[in-house]
């Protein structure tokens, strides 16, 4: 690890995480709230490798001390040396960053944890539960799962998150966009009411859930709980903290 990571990380030095130098090489707005920088690599991907939803931790300057965020990849390309990460544009550290990013600006990204395993057998249809936080994770997804159906919910926070690209095949995939409501009661409701006719046998169904930690939570545990899908066949981590 190098300097300057505080106790953050020492910890993920001790989880053996690996540091790499990025840096920008351009940037472009793909809503108002939602900023895409582009990065030379540093080596990480041929060193790490790249799967569905791959995410690193990115370290920012901010009141005197260093800050990690995780971000998914976005087009992670081995043979370029290259990827995208996409930051939603509120106040804090990363925000703040990637609004005045520019290139030949640099950062340090920590690999540590990200994992994935496609679902074996694939399901008849997948069930992915995001928010504009996750749009890269489902993109990912969708990428590298071309041949399974989906049901997609997005959870929208501003009108322009319409704007956010879901890379679908409308042979294939279905969207239901909605409004956050009620801090994610509405789309927890709407989850819960339409879930059970879309999975049909739950040892062969497949659900993935990435929003706030408190939906996200609830979500999986109805899905585990009352409709019995069973571990395997179920990912849920909570993106963020309401």
């Amino acid at each position: 690890m190098g300097q300057g990571h505080g106790w953050e990380g020492v910890v993920l030095k001790l989880m053996r995480g690996k540091d790499f130098a990025l840096t920008v090489t351009g940037t472009e707005d793909v809503t108002e709230h939602c900023r895409r920088v582009h990065f030379a690599d540093g080596g990480l991907l041929a060193a790490a490798g790249v799967h569905p939803t791959m995410w690193v931790r990115i370290w920012f300057p901010g009141a005197g001390r260093p800050h990690q965020r995780a971000y998914t990849l976005v087009d992670p390309d081995p043979a370029a040396g290259a990827f995208a990460v996409e930051f939603a544009l509120h106040d804090g550290p990363a925000s703040r960053w990637a609004r005045g990013a520019g290139p030949g600006d640099t950062v340090r990204a920590t690999v540590q944890g990200s994992a994935f395993a496609a679902p074996d057998p694939l399901p008849g249809r997948m069930v992915l539960i995001g928010d504009r936080a996750s749009v890269p994770a489902l993109n990912s997804l969708l990428t590298a799962l071309p041949e399974v159906p989906a049901t997609v919910w997005l959870e929208t926070q501003h009108d322009s998150d319409d704007g956010l690209p879901l890379r679908i095949r409308p042979a294939r995939h279905e969207v239901r966009r909605l409004p956050r409501e009620g801090a994610g009661a509405r789309l927890v409701a709407d989850v819960r009411t339409a879930l059970p006719g879309l999975i049909g046998d739950p040892a062969s169904a497949y659900v993935w859930v990435a929003c706030d930690t408190v939906a996200t939570r609830t979500i999986a545990q109805f899905a585990r709980r009352e409709l019995a899908v069973p571990k395997g066949r179920l990912h849920a981590l909570g993106y963020w903290r309401p």
